[in-house]
């Protein structure tokens, strides 16, 4: 149900309680973090930082990136805050604050609020950063913008431009999940349960980047737009070509499942589904971590992404603005 200006809120909805009683339904008892001097309820946070500061932003909007009845709202909140936590690991850094803008329909319930902001402290646990602040609005649709702030601890980030020929190529996390889930929801189904999870919320390989920097990575980014997309970055920036060795990748029985059902090559998924948030790196022959999974080779040539030494015949993953 829709509400114009001036109308009455059904009791229980964010119309109801107002713009100050949610920003304290979502900010009471909040922990505190040894790396945050002051937390919310002043006009701006402060925190520590150690080392050089890394940031990132990223922005779920309603209708583009998630769905309400696709996407619980903790599950919702977990996932606005890994997709950008994802961006401080792919530096090798290491996560230290969270900012989230909210923008929400009057009549959202409480409770679905309630839920959200459940969500956003618990990756903000699980990525070891704390919520410090940030800004509620009414709007349209849901949206939420989160921003996280990271610190390097004295060490170099790992950027995309890093790549030397000979290096190898490897990922660590999940790759193909979550496009295999977005397909069966698309199609009206809630199964594989274990593929509509990994749509609904990623698994972000936490710690992971550092390690890689640890072993020597020469360039890495996360998996967000898909796999042969997201090298294509390292790739251009490098100034080198990426081989990727199909026969390397292990693809799981619920991507096969899923495939079999809509007629697509699993492997499809795995090279061009994005939002599983992996880490893929560029490594020294030698220097790959052991639970990272070796796919590919740097070679010299032009910049670009090869899959099995040929150009790969379909898009190679999403652009909001080129379908």
């Amino acid at each position: 149900m829709a509400y114009r200006y001036g109308e009455r809120m059904e009791a229980n909805t964010v119309g109801s309680l107002g713009e100050f009683g949610i920003i304290s339904r979502i900010t009471h008892g909040l922990p505190a973090a040894p790396a945050v001097s002051v937390g919310p309820g002043d006009d701006a946070a402060v925190f520590l930082v150690n080392g050089s500061s890394v940031t990132s932003v990223d922005i779920l909007v309603e209708g583009v990136h998630f769905r309400r009845d696709w996407v619980p709202a903790e599950m919702l909140g977990r996932r606005a805050v890994a997709v950008a936590a994802a961006d401080i690991e792919a530096m090798g850094a290491y996560q230290a604050a969270v900012l989230v803008g909210l923008t929400v329909p009057e009549d959202i319930p409480v409770a679905w609020i309630d839920d959200l902001a459940k969500g956003i402290r618990l990756e903000c646990e699980a990525a070891g950063a704390a919520l410090v602040g940030g800004d509620l609005t009414r709007g349209r649709d849901v949206v939420i913008s989160v921003t996280v702030m990271g610190e390097t601890r004295g060490a170099v980030p790992v950027l995309r431009s890093g790549a030397q020929v000979g290096d190898v190529v490897a990922y660590r996390g999940r790759l193909g999940w979550s496009g295999a889930g977005l397909a069966v929801l698309s199609r009206g189904f809630r199964s594989p349960r274990v593929l509509v999870e990994a749509y609904q919320l990623p698994q972000v390989p936490y710690g992971a980047g550092a390690e890689a920097r640890l072993s020597g990575a020469t360039a890495m980014i996360d998996v967000s737009d898909g796999l042969l997309a997201d090298l294509g970055h390292i790739a251009d920036a490098s100034g080198v070509c990426i081989d990727l060795d199909t026969g390397r990748f292990d693809v799981p029985d619920p991507l096969h499942a899923v495939a079999a059902a809509t007629g697509v090559d699993p492997l499809r998924f795995v090279l061009t589904g994005g939002e599983d948030h992996a880490l893929v790196a560029t490594f020294p022959l030698g220097n790959v971590p052991p639970e990272w999974q070796v796919v590919g080779v740097v070679t010299d040539g032009d910049p670009g992404v090869l899959v099995d030494g040929r150009t790969y015949d379909a898009s190679p993953g999403w652009d909001h603005f080129r379908r």
